[in-house]
């Protein structure tokens, strides 16, 4: 019989002692915009919880107050908890902010501390997370992202021409906010990734259905078979409008704002999506994140993540219904600027180290410092 002197033995509460929360604002390495959105910086919330002599990281992108609403709100009611029952706690917390809602600043407040609970549970147990979730598959497969609109046409192509050449199966570009230049722009990123890789369009809600259907059109000619939130995400009906009706070979995803799970499941009911997207840093961390992966099996339908890579990986490989995850360029950064442990790709595809435990990342408090408000 084999015997694991480094794993804890299922059992027994192991009492969350502290929680800390910081914020950091990280500029980008030049301007960088969507059809609907400019930004020039990105702002990362990280919730420290100490438990069982281990320490758990999560972390969400959004604004300074999610971490106060993390320290004023749901930090009083974590002294205690059982870091060994995450259900138990999920639930306690979800129910805590009843009055405030479940969106917004509280569900990423929720799911920055979900998150560094499954951390340190994995921890405590001397796992590395994706070997406690389980995996269906070794390793997840990417699609780089970025090639954003304020990016010049030689920028867009050196960007998505060099994921293609190091393995990537797909790469995205943002269209939308200059529709007459959507055309020029989707021709010269398929002449930069040729045949080595699928080409993904994201309008960021831009368009109204049927300006959506003719682009559907004009980027199907360069072979574009990705087509993310052609509408804005909440309009249900527009997005089944245009499912129905763009080429086969063209899915269409969307599903990245979603914060809880009956937005997922009004999504799939009402035949939106091809492909659903979640992101764990928004929709209630690695407890939501699995739900919603839960549903688009029920259904036989994939599921995709979005952005924040690193923290996606162990629970994107214990469901069977996860296709691929978005490589997202702003988030690939910050990751490698502020952990230690960061998972390289190879040929286009992320594998966990299950020597290191938990997420697998620790915090480079030096280089984090530099950045925190």
């Amino acid at each position: 019989m084999h015997s694991f002197p480094n794993i804890r033995p299922l059992g027994g509460q192991v009492p969350v002692s502290d929680l800390t929360v910081s914020v950091y604002r990280i500029p980008t390495d030049t301007p960088e915009s969507d059809s609907t959105f400019k930004w020039t910086h990105t702002t990362l919330v990280l919730a420290e919880i100490e438990g069982g002599g281990k320490h758990g990281i999560g972390y969400t992108y959004g604004s300074p107050a999610v971490a106060t609403f993390i320290d004023k709100m749901l930090k009083p009611l974590l002294g205690g908890a059982d870091v060994m029952n995450i259900p138990e706690t999920a639930g306690l917390l979800t129910a805590a902010v009843r009055n405030e809602g479940n969106c917004g600043v509280a569900a990423m407040a929720l799911s920055a501390v979900d998150s560094a609970l499954w951390d340190l549970k994995a921890k405590v147990l001397g796992l590395s997370l994706s070997d406690l979730l389980g995996k269906v598959r070794p390793e997840m497969q990417l699609y780089g992202s970025g090639g954003f609109t304020s990016y010049t046409i030689d920028r867009l192509q050196e960007q998505l021409g060099k994921w293609a050449q190091a393995g990537f199966r797909g790469v995205k570009m943002k269209v939308g906010r200059r529709p007459q230049e959507d055309e020029r722009r989707v021709r010269a990123a398929r002449d930069a990734v040729g045949g080595h890789a699928a080409l993904f369009v994201d309008a960021n809600g831009a368009y109204h259905a049927r300006e959506a259907l003719e682009k559907a059109e004009q980027f199907a000619q360069y072979g574009v078979s990705w087509f993310e939130e052609p509408v804005p995400a909440a309009d249900l009906k527009g997005l089944q409008f245009i499912r129905t009706r763009v080429p086969p070979s063209m899915r269409i995803a969307a599903g990245e704002y979603g914060y809880n799970l009956p937005y997922f499941d009004a999504m799939l009911q009402a035949g939106a999506v091809d492909v659903l997207q979640a992101d764990a840093t928004r929709c209630g961390g690695i407890t939501g994140f699995l739900k919603a992966g839960y549903l688009c099996e029920a259904r036989q339908l994939p599921f995709s993540s979005h952005c924040a890579p690193a923290l996606h990986l162990p629970a994107a490989l214990a469901l069977p219904s996860f296709c691929v995850a978005e490589y997202f360029y702003d988030h690939v950064r910050i990751e490698k600027m502020f952990f230690d442990g960061v998972p390289e790709p190879a040929n286009g595809m992320l594998r966990p180290d299950p020597g290191r435990p938990g997420l697998g990342l620790e915090l480079k408090r030096a280089d984090a410092g530099k950045y925190a408000l």
